[in-house]
C-alpha cells in the first residue's frame, strides 16, 4: 500500500565463482574457435564450421559420462583420446605452424571424415549396451532348529487281539480204519478171486464195496486185508 514509509530492501543473494569452473568456460571458447577456424579453413564454411566444434565437445562429454559411470571404460579412453586429440590439433594448427590460407589435402580429408566418426563414437557411447548385472541366486535358509519342531518317533500300538489271526490248528489224521471181521474177509477174498478168474485184473475198492454191500470205509479196510 502506497504511504506506508516503509522501504522494503532487496536482498541480493551472495554468488559464488568458481575458478575452475571459469576457466573451463575459458578454455571450452578457445577451443570452440580454433575448431571453428581449422573447419573454416578447410573448407567447411558457414554453419558447418560451428557444428565441427559442437560435435567435438559433445564427443568428450559423452566419454567423460560413460568413464564416470564406471561401464565400459575401454571404449570411454578410446573415445576421450579420439576427441582431446581433435581439439589439441586444431589448437595446434591454429597457433601459426599451419597456413590457414593453403590447408594440405591429408587435413581436408580429416575434417571431412569427422562427422561419421562423430556419430560413430557418439552413438556407441549413448546407445552401447550397459553391463548386465548379475544377481546372486538366493538360496534358501534352512530352518531353524529353535522353532523347527521336532520330530517325535511314532510308537507301534501292540496289534489287538481282532487283528490276531487264529492259530491254525493241525488236521487230525483220519483214524485207521477198523479191522473187518475175517468172515466177511473171507467173502471178500472168494469175490476176489471169481472177479480175478473172470476179468483177469485185480478187483477195486468200489467194486468190492459193491458185491460186498458195505460202506466204503469197511471196503477200503477189507481191500487192505486182501492185498
Amino acid at each position: 500500500m502506497p504511504g506506508t514509509g516503509r522501504s522494503r530492501a532487496v536482498r541480493t543473494l551472495p554468488v559464488r565463482v568458481d575458478a575452475v569452473l571459469v576457466q573451463a568456460v575459458i578454455a571450452a571458447a578457445l577451443s570452440f574457435a580454433h575448431l571453428h577456424d581449422l573447419a573454416s579453413a578447410a573448407g567447411q564454411d558457414g554453419w558447418k564450421a560451428w557444428a565441427y566444434p559442437v560435435s567435438v565437445d559433445l564427443l568428450l562429454v559423452a566419454a567423460w559420462r560413460r568413464l564416470r559411470s564406471g561401464e565400459a571404460k575401454a571404449a570411454g579412453w578410446c573415445w576421450f583420446l579420439v576427441a582431446l586429440i581433435a581439439s589439441l590439433g586444431a589448437n595446434v594448427a591454429t597457433a601459426g605452424l599451419l597456413d590457414l590460407d593453403d590447408v594440405p589435402a591429408w587435413l581436408r580429408i580429416l575434417v571431412a571424415g569427422w562427422p561419421a566418426v562423430a556419430f560413430l563414437g557418439g552413438t556407441l557411447l549413448a546407445h552401447g549396451s550397459p553391463k548386465s548385472i548379475e544377481t546372486p541366486a538366493t538360496t534358501p535358509e534352512p530352518p531353524s532348529t529353535d522353532t523347527a519342531s521336532e520330530a517325535t518317533p511314532v510308537e507301534a500300538e501292540p496289534p489287538t487281539a481282532a487283528a490276531v489271526l487264529p492259530a491254525v490248528e493241525p488236521k487230525s489224521a483220519p483214524p485207521s480204519p477198523s479191522p473187518a471181521p475175517p468172515a466177511l474177509v473171507a467173502l471178500a477174498r472168494k469175490v476176489a478171486d471169481e472177479h480175478r478168474a473172470r476179468t483177469g485184473t485185480d478187483i477195486d475198492t468200489s467194486t468190492l464195496r459193491a458185491r460186498l454191500g458195505v460202506p466204503m470205509p469197511l471196503a477200503e479196510a477189507i481191500a487192505t486185508q486182501l492185498t
